[in-house]
C-alpha cells in the first residue's frame, strides 16, 4: 500500500511543483518496520524548477516528508534510471545542501539509503568526493542496488511502487550487463548516468554529477 505525503501550501510554489511530480513520497516499510522514501530521479522537475531546485527541496522535505515520518527511523529508495543531469537532475548542491538542512535527529534516523541502478560514473564519483560532501556519515549509509531484486531483500514487493521505466531498465540490464560498465550504450540511447564527469567543473559547481 503506498502512502503519499499530504498536501499543504506552506512550502510555495517551488515545493507544490515538486509535491505534484510525484519524484518524492512516502511508501510502507522495509522488513525492520522503518518508513520507506522513495525517490524517483527521472520525475524530478529540475528543469521546471531552475535555480529553485533546493529551496524546493528544502520545503517539501522540512513542510511534508518529515512531519509525515514522525519519529520513526526510516530509509531512502533512490532511483536513478534515467537521470539526465540536463533536464531531472537538481545537482549535488542542491542535494547536499537539503541534507544539510535536516535536523540532526532526522540525520540520525534515516538508516540507509539504497542508490538502485547505479552508473559506473556515479560510484566513481561517491567513492572518491562522498565522504567530503555529505556529513553526519550519510556516505556510510549508501548501499548500491544494481538490480531491483537485491531491494526486495530489504522489503516486500508490496511496500514499494516501482515505476514502469525503472523496471524497464532494470530488464534491459539484465539483457545487456555491460551496460553497468558504461561499455554498451542504452537500447533507447537516453541518458542514464548524469555523470559525465567533466571534474573540474564537478568540484566548483556540484551540479555536473549524479
Amino acid at each position: 500500500m503506498v502512502v503519499t505525503v499530504e498536501k499543504d501550501a506552506a512550502g510555495g510554489e517551488p515545493a507544490l511543483l515538486l509535491e505534484r511530480s510525484r519524484a518524492i513520497t512516502l511508501q510502507g516499510r522495509d522488513r525492520k518496520g522503518r518508513a520507506v522514501v522513495r525517490v524517483v530521479g527521472s520525475y524530478f522537475p529540475a528543469r521546471a524548477l531552475g535555480g529553485r531546485a533546493e529551496e524546493a527541496l528544502r520545503a517539501y522535505l522540512r513542510e511534508r516528508v518529515l512531519p509525515a515520518i514522525g519519529d520513526r527511523e526510516f530509509v531512502v529508495v533512490y532511483m536513478h534510471s534515467r537521470v539526465d543531469r540536463g533536464g531531472n537532475f537538481p545537482g549535488v548542491g542542491a542535494i547536499r545542501g537539503a541534507y544539510e538542512s535536516l535536523p540532526a535527529a532526522a540525520k540520525e534516523r534515516l538508516r540507509a539509503v539504497y542508490f538502485v541502478h547505479p552508473a559506473l560514473q556515479s560510484r566513481l564519483f561517491f567513492a572518491t568526493f562522498g565522504r567530503f560532501l555529505f556529513s553526519s556519515g550519510l556516505y556510510e549509509k549508501l548501499r548500491y542496488m544494481s538490480r531491483l531484486e537485491y531491494v526486495w531483500a530489504h522489503m516486500d514487493k508490496g511496500q514499494l511502487e516501482v515505476p514502469g521505466c525503472v523496471r524497464e531498465h532494470d530488464e534491459e540490464l539484465e539483457r545487456r550487463p555491460l551496460m553497468d560498465y558504461g561499455i554498451e550504450a542504452t537500447e533507447s540511447r537516453c541518458v542514464y548516468d548524469a555523470a559525465s564527469m567533466d571534474t573540474s567543473a564537478s568540484l566548483h559547481s556540484l551540479r555536473c554529477v549524479s
